[in-house]
């Protein structure tokens, strides 16, 4: 299996690309993998490697690693992003977990979105965010 640098969506295809075996790498490492991925969301500003490791994360969230929750005050940085890719992964990651401090910035992300647009949008990241915003509002997610 070749290995796949992460790729953004294009105007050939709305979906990301990964590296599956780097993916696998980290879910497999379960919770010992999240300090790595603190430490990159700390760091690191480029769209590309934030989206990836937000991916994996989802990823590792859906295979059922516990404390990602934890990782709130470093995904918290991203809350005023205006990129389509990390606002899309960040809500999913925000309706999975149901962090009641994400619900705010969900819906300032929406409002943000619908006042101003992105011109450059491959998919609307507000289906994702408002899906996020419903699931906080639906008792079946409570906790």
């Amino acid at each position: 299996m070749p290995v796949v640098s992460f790729q953004l969506p294009n105007t050939q295809r709305n979906y990301c690309i990964a590296d599956k075996r780097k993916v696998d790498l980290f879910v497999k490492m379960d919770r010992y993998a999240l300090p790595y991925m603190e430490r990159t969301l700390k760091s690191v500003n480029d769209e590309k490697q934030v989206t990836e490791t937000l991916y994996i994360l989802d990823r590792m969230i859906d295979n059922g690693t516990k404390n990602v929750d934890k990782l709130y005050p470093v995904l918290s940085k991203f809350n005023n992003t205006k990129s389509p890719n990390i606002q899309t992964f960040l809500a999913g990651i925000y309706r999975k977990l149901q962090i009641p401090d994400a619900f705010g910035p969900l819906v300032k992300m929406l409002i943000q979105n619908s006042i101003n647009p992105s011109k450059e949008q491959l998919f609307d990241p507000n289906e994702e965010i408002g899906g996020a915003i419903l699931s906080y509002l639906n008792e079946r997610f409570r906790h």
